[in-house]
């Protein structure tokens, strides 16, 4: 979700690394500034309040971050964007399925994909974030599928997928779920940069692997 105007304190290609739990402060600036965007300028209900508790959210936050799921973008040391992929699809999400879509096919599934205000005016960085993620998946797990779950009613966002190539593929059987659109892009669609955006690292710069202090976390969103 791109969400501002770009300012960079440095060049491509960044960094793409793993996030640490020193990184949970500017994760959760990420998505707090992502809500705020979408509650003044978009209309739509995502976000506007955690889902379905604010423990809960965060604890999904964490768990990302804790299962080596979640990847972060920095520019220097400054937060640029986070993507989390998964292996597995949550089976109560994936529920109500087009006959394109089939849970036994390999898949990568993507979670909390948001780039800062300060960077969205860099045209391609979010996209640039779920080829990566595409890419990644097939040369790992041999992935035919990037999948994720999209807010039901921001329309806006749906565009956005539809226009980077991915198709609606079902619903969430739960109605009552927010994230219950469901779309997928074949992999093998996906071409290679020609340029690199990202420089990927498992390893985290030192400033990063300081644990956050207690109180310092501020909300998270799905």
């Amino acid at each position: 979700m791109d969400t501002g105007d770009y300012v960079s304190v440095g060049s491509c290609p960044f960094q793409l690394r793993l996030a640490t739990p020193g990184d949970l402060n500017g994760i959760f600036r990420l998505l707090d500034g992502a809500a705020a965007w979408l509650r003044t300028t978009k209309d739509t209900n995502q976000w506007e309040r955690p889902w379905p508790t604010r423990e809960a959210r965060d604890a999904r936050v964490r768990a990302g971050v804790e299962n080596g799921e979640t990847w972060i973008v920095v520019d220097g040391y400054v937060p640029m964007g986070t993507i989390t992929i998964a292996r597995k699809p949550n089976i109560d999400v994936w529920s109500d399925l087009d006959l394109g879509c089939r849970l036994s096919d390999r898949a990568i599934y993507v979670h909390r994909l948001i780039t800062a205000r300060n960077y969205a005016g860099l045209e391609g960085l979010g996209s640039e974030l779920l080829n990566w993620a595409g890419r990644k998946g097939q040369r790992l797990y041999g992935a035919q599928w990037i999948r994720i779950d999209v807010w039901a009613s921001n329309l806006g966002l749906h565009h956005y997928y539809k226009k980077r190539g991915f198709l609606p593929c079902g619903r969430c059987a739960d109605r009552h779920y927010p994230s219950g659109a469901l779309f997928q892009k074949p992999v093998a669609s996906i071409a290679e940069s020609s340029f690199p955006w990202f420089v990927e690292s498992m390893a985290a710069p030192l400033p990063a692997l300081a644990a956050p202090r207690s109180g310092l976390l501020s909300l998270a969103s799905h």
